[in-house]
């Protein structure tokens, strides 16, 4: 091993550490939250429990869509428990990337373009994931909650048709931003009327006082959309609420007319435990919380939600461009995803371009490019002979952004020990 590469390792094993005493974006999986209802005066225990996959482990956009063997990004599975005298229900749903091989590299811009893999074993990968759910699952409705036109709407489409192939699984397409907008959480009843009939046969797990299993879930509710986060976070909440009612009313807490909504103190409890899930999952994969929480506390966004959300996005932007690949090295190395042989090259031989891959470089030369230009605008004002020195350096700060821009890959934290498919 050169001294890079030793050098490099032990800074990967040392952010690890880091992570591990300082901050919680390093997790690799777990995430578990309680709290107790009352229930009209009958006490319940009422738990989320989600468990990450790791055979496809990784941050936000540099883990997207599946790998070859079918498995998917930010794959996830979530079971919402209950626990009511002596009985205890077990409800589950899935979340995961689309199972497609795709791409959206991050270089400077806000959105970076996603770009579907074209490959001759596509069709193949997604009946491997589908397959795979079905074996452990049950028939699988898929919910796909991604946008109908740009780049998600391509990405959308080419998942229709490979889905259109597959038997044992039902296909809903439903864009919630058009349906649902910002602020209309309640609208994600049209999306349970179409599929209300299915996702309550699945049914769920029951078990009563003398462990003797009552029912089993049949199922599974396979939600997405891009990062399968935000906008599935919501709809995964919508979805078990649904269920917990069902279930309390199967076993008498509730009558037939009566919903955990109903209840403000019991249903603000329910909401927080999906909204405080919701952030960990989101600290998981994309280093910030979950956008769209207000929708599931509140069930309305608020203007403290929409700065929440605002400085969340930033904060993304910043963790996908300039941190993320040293994370995901992290992830890959402690993971087991890569392992260092003396035998194999460096994976840290940088070229020299590739050496200036970090924000400090990147913001000086747009930052100082856009001072030359400004004082020498300022000083043209006063002294018309200045004119021309103001148009070369106006010239070269444009020329160095230029550049940035269409280079704007080679200055960006990206990982260096794996593959990204």
């Amino acid at each position: 091993m050169n001294i890079q590469e030793n050098f490099l390792v032990h800074f990967i094993l040392f952010y690890i550490f880091l992570e591990i005493y300082f901050g919680v974006s390093l997790n690799l999986g777990l995430s578990f939250q309680v709290a107790q209802l009352k229930l009209k005066n009958s006490p319940a225990t009422f738990s989320l429990l989600s468990r990450r996959c790791t055979r496809r482990l990784g941050t936000r956009m540099w883990r997207r869509g599946a790998n070859l063997e079918g498995d998917t990004a930010n794959f996830i599975e979530t079971e919402q428990l209950l626990e009511f005298e002596g009985f205890r229900c077990s409800s589950l749903q899935i979340r995961g990337s689309i199972p497609l091989l795709w791409e959206q590299i991050v270089d400077l811009s806000y959105k970076p373009q996603l770009k579907i893999i074209n490959h001759e074993e596509t069709p193949q990968v997604v009946e491997r994931h589908f397959t795979d759910l079905f074996q452990r699952y049950g028939e699988t409705i898929a919910l796909d909650l991604t946008d109908k036109h740009g780049d998600e709407g391509q990405l959308s489409a080419a998942y229709a048709a490979e889905m259109q192939k597959l038997p044992n699984v039902r296909y809903v397409s439903f864009d919630f931003h058009h349906v649902c907008g910002s602020s209309n959480f309640d609208n994600l009843q049209v999306l349970y009327d179409q599929i209300s009939e299915e996702y309550e046969k699945q049914g769920y797990f029951l078990i009563d006082k003398d462990g003797k299993i009552l029912e089993e879930q049949k199922g599974i509710l396979r939600s997405n959309c891009i990062d399968c986060l935000d906008r599935t976070n919501v709809t995964q909440s919508y979805f078990a609420q649904k269920s917990l009612n069902i279930q309390l009313q199967r076993l008498g807490a509730f009558a037939s007319n009566e919903y955990i909504s109903m209840f403000p103190e019991d249903y603000l409890k329910f909401r927080t435990l999906w909204a405080e899930q919701g952030d960990e999952i989101s600290l998981e994969y994309a280093g910030t919380h979950a956008l769209k929480g207000d929708l599931v506390r509140y069930g309305k966004q608020t203007v403290a939600g929409l700065i929440k959300d605002g400085m969340s996005a930033l904060s993304r932007y910043y963790m996908n461009n300039f941190h993320d690949g040293i994370r995901q090295d992290a992830l890959d190395l402690v993971s087991g995803r890569y392992t260092v042989s003396k035998s194999n090259p460096s994976p840290f031989q940088l070229n020299s371009f590739e050496s200036l891959s970090y924000l400090p470089v990147a913001s000086a030369l747009v930052i100082g490019g856009l001072t030359l230009t400004t004082f020498s605008v300022q000083q043209a004002g006063r002294n018309a002979q200045v004119y021309v020195s103001s148009v070369v350096w106006a010239g070269v700060a444009a020329g160095v952004m230029a550049l940035v821009k269409a280079n704007g890959r080679q200055f960006c934290s990206r990982p260096r020990l794996c593959r990204l498919v």
